[in-house]
């Protein structure tokens, strides 16, 4: 099984990442914050406009270690990588299936149904979790969107184009963000959530899961180079010059897992408070750099738990998850698994 490898978040502008031996070392106004050896490394995630010597870019770029740069708002500007990985075969393979209508709709179809059943999940341990302290029409409003996101699974179980698989993933979404306002536990306007909003976000939830989405990205798209595929050429999502639509494809699997559980957790645990946020005179909205601070620790975190893998039947970190998924669809496209195993989450 593969090892869980650290991530190293730069969240100062006035930072400079450089090499020293096998180490990268992490400096701000000249004075060293932290040192970690670049074996022990997957990828080094900068915000804003921190700094990089050549000798690290190029260390890492050998090591196989992913180095992005994102906005505050966690959007992504610009990634360095080395040398393209896996067997030429293998891409090919990918290919091949990504202009097969039968291939794709098989893969997409398992995609979307995964979705839909973790959407499901999120609102059904709501319902466990405070159904009862709730008031009729919140509980009668859960009790809807979760009988809705079952018949949308059943229904994606039977699809036989990605065109319809498409629209019912767009179908689940609008349900499940419909009463994603129901599963905020606190008071006052603060965090009150209208609908998913994006570049730029236009309330703190909406800033928050951006930022949560930005760092699964970049997740999924390490894993899937790791493993020999193509980040660029998706089945869900289409085509597009500079969008990496394999990974927006397996992002889709597990963000009401990862990122969407931790938003809520974050704000009914009231770890993040109103006054984290900033909104601008344009209207959008962005975290401090405190509050990212803290996000940052709980993603890390949150990718230390533990859970059963439910096609493997083992136990892994939840951070290796998209690791695991990466090399199940890898055997999918090689002939060795008759069908992509997707992730759902009990």
């Amino acid at each position: 099984m593969r090892r869980l490898l650290n991530t190293i978040y730069v969240t100062s502008e006035d930072a400079w990442m450089r090499k020293e031996g096998a180490n990268l070392v992490v400096e701000s106004d000249g004075v060293e914050k932290g040192r970690v050896p670049l074996h022990m490394l997957e990828g080094v995630i900068g915000f804003g406009r921190p700094g990089a010597s050549p000798a690290l870019l190029a260390a890492c770029a050998e090591a196989g270690v992913a180095v992005s740069f994102l906005n505050p708002n966690g959007r992504f500007l610009a990634r360095l990588e080395g040398a393209r990985t896996g067997n030429v075969r293998l891409r090919r393979a990918q290919y091949r299936a990504a202009d097969d209508p039968a291939l794709t709709a098989a893969i997409v179809r398992n995609i979307v149904t995964s979705k839909a059943a973790n959407q499901r999940t999120v609102l059904r341990r709501a319902l466990r979790d405070y159904g009862a302290t709730l008031e009729d029409k919140q509980r009668s409003a859960l009790d809807i969107a979760e009988r809705r996101l079952g018949e949308m699974t059943r229904r994606a179980l039977s699809a036989e184009d990605v065109a319809t698989l498409r629209g019912l993933e767009g179908e689940a979404a609008a349900n499940y963000f419909s009463v994603f306002d129901t599963l905020v536990r606190c008071e006052g306007p603060a965090f009150r959530f209208a609908g998913r909003s994006r570049r730029p976000p236009l309330d703190r939830i909406n800033a928050l899961l951006s930022f949560l989405y930005a760092l699964l990205g970049h997740d999924c798209r390490s894993a899937l180079e790791a493993h020999g595929l193509d980040p660029q050429v998706g089945f869900l999502h289409a085509d597009r010059p500079g969008r990496a639509s394999l990974a927006l494809d397996m992002m889709e699997e597990l963000r009401p897992v990862l990122a969407d559980r931790l938003a809520l957790s974050m704000i009914n645990r009231r770890q993040l408070e109103a006054d984290d946020f900033m909104v601008e005179a344009g209207g959008s909205v962005m975290m401090k750099d405190d509050a990212r601070k803290r996000v940052l620790v709980a993603w890390q975190e949150r990718k230390r738990e533990y859970i059963r893998h439910p096609f493997l039947g083992e136990t892994i970190a939840f951070g290796l998850v998209a690791h695991v998924q990466a090399q199940l669809l890898a055997r999918h496209l090689r002939g060795d698994l008759d069908g992509y195993p997707p992730f759902v989450w009990k």
